[in-house]
């Protein structure tokens, strides 16, 4: 089974830059359709942005469009989040997650689509 952990979170001030890392082991990452979500105090986990490795597919979340970019090194084994112009409103708890390689567009952020997720790193961004 895939293991999934999450770093790179930190305090960041309004407009700053962050990226994240999320490390994969027990199985290929180009297995999966590897996942961001988010999840805000007091709010619902939401999707922010996925790849599909074998076809170099991504979808983001619209808060995060021209903002965000997902990346995956396979050699490596890591799943990357790079956040730039970072606002208050993307601080949460970042996760990443590995769900079924051909999920259709409409699932793809969507949370109940995974199974295996990684404990989360913090990201606060203050205004």
């Amino acid at each position: 089974q895939v293991q999934l952990k999450e770093s790179g979170g930190g305090s960041v001030q309004a407009g700053g830059s962050l990226k994240l890392s999320c490390a994969i082991s027990g199985s290929l990452s180009s297995n999966y359709y590897m996942t961001w979500f988010r999840q805000a105090p007091g709010k619902e986990r939401e999707g922010v942005a996925g790849f599909r490795y074998v076809d170099d597919t991504t979808r983001y979340a619209d808060s995060v469009v021209g903002r965000f970019t997902i990346s995956q090194d396979t050699a490596k084994s890591t799943l990357y989040l790079q956040m730039s112009a970072l606002k208050p409103e993307d601080t949460g708890m970042y996760y990443c997650a590995a769900g079924p390689l051909w999920l259709t567009p409409s699932d793809v952020l969507t949370v109940a689509s995974y199974k295996n997720w990684g404990q989360g790193t913090q990201v606060t961004v203050s205004s």
